[in-house]
């Protein structure tokens, strides 16, 4: 099952009376399932602030936006962690060539400081000879 039929099995249990919507009722049930106690007036205010379109209802999209946003603000999370552990010591904000291989180093890969500052030079966007967060980023994506 792909990611998109994923969501339209939920988004199918969540819409009780099957109209392709979420109201808050159903919001406010489908958190009671979970095991969060949600009143109909904290329901109403997550559907405004979810909704769209402004018709204070959800939509499957609006549920997909919601669910991704927070998949990826765990993957940033992950990665600032990641970056933690490579960057120079004194949390300098880079990731150094010295800094690299040191790492890789405890993680088994022996490397050269040479070896480093290449693997650094095709993500290093602004050519400073060390990875910021941003570079980071980038090379971890690719």
């Amino acid at each position: 099952m792909d990611k998109e039929q994923q969501y339209k099995r939920v988004f199918g249990h969540m819409d009780i009376n099957g109209d392709g919507k979420l109201s808050p009722p159903e919001l406010q049930i489908c958190f009671e399932k979970i095991g969060v106690e949600l009143s109909l007036d904290e329901a109403e205010m997550a559907a405004a602030l979810l909704d769209s379109n402004g018709d204070g209802l959800l939509s499957m999209e609006d549920l997909v936006k919601v669910v991704e946003s927070a998949n990826e603000d765990e993957k940033v999370n992950d990665l600032k962690m990641a970056f933690k552990m490579y960057e120079e010591m004194g949390g300098s904000g880079c990731i150094t060539p010295k800094s690299l291989r040191r790492t890789l180093s405890k993680l088994g890969e022996s490397r050269s400081v040479d070896d480093c500052k290449m693997m650094i030079a095709k993500f290093d966007v602004n050519g400073d000879g060390v990875l910021n967060f941003d570079e980071f980023r980038e090379m971890m994506m690719a």
